[in-house]
């Protein structure tokens, strides 16, 4: 067997586990499909938190709740986390396991949606280092592996974090990545996962108003 038809062969048998090592690009589904398909459960919305400003608050302008004086969503940020919440439960897109950052401003982001009661994970943190990387790799491995898991049937789970995180787990897809904004996954149940859409925040009650 000569070299150049064995090559060929080769790739054909790499092919599968070249493919399961990256995220996948599936169908890519805007509007009324994305709607649709939400309704249906099966998909990980991983959202970056709703818009902060990039300092903490002195005493005289923090929340009352917020005691350790970390930072919170300005008041852009706390009415659009607020609309989507209110989308979602118009567009009736069933939402069930909730993961979220245990930072002051992830909390309020799925507070004020009204997502539910949120699991808090630190690997969705910052570690108290707002907006630094992870060199280690484990934060981006934790987060790809919890996007893999199918979620409970019939609903969808969100994820709340911050740019950084999402960046590291998914590099290729964040590009101009915004506050509140989200990739939407399909997990196949087998450990891979693709990408099918992408969502700014003030997308879900525009979406509300027409679906």
């Amino acid at each position: 067997m000569s070299s150049d038809v064995a090559l060929p062969r080769r790739l054909l048998f790499l092919l599968p586990l070249l493919t399961a090592l990256g995220t996948a690009h599936g169908q890519s589904l805007s509007g009324k499909d994305l709607v649709d398909a939400l309704r249906t459960g099966g998909y990980v919305i991983v959202m970056r938190h709703a818009r902060s400003p990039g300092t903490p608050p002195d005493a005289t302008q923090a929340d009352a709740d917020n005691v350790h004086l970390e930072r919170q969503l300005d008041e852009a940020g706390r009415t659009s986390a607020g609309a989507m919440g209110e989308a979602l439960r118009r567009l009736r897109i069933p939402v069930g396991q909730v993961l979220s950052s245990p930072t002051y401003r992830a909390l309020e982001t799925v507070r004020l949606a009204q997502l539910g009661q949120p699991e808090t994970y630190s690997q969705l943190g910052d570690a108290n280092q707002s907006m630094q990387a992870d060199p280690s790799g484990r934060r981006a491995a934790w987060l790809r592996a919890k996007v893999a898991e199918s979620p409970s049937v019939g609903t969808n789970t969100i994820i709340v974090t911050h740019f950084p995180n999402v960046n590291e787990a998914f590099e290729n897809d964040t590009a101009g990545l915004a506050d509140g904004e989200a990739l939407v996954f399909h997990p196949d149940g087998r450990g891979r996962v693709a990408l099918v859409g992408r969502m700014k925040i003030e997308d879900w009650p525009r979406l509300a108003a027409v679906h």
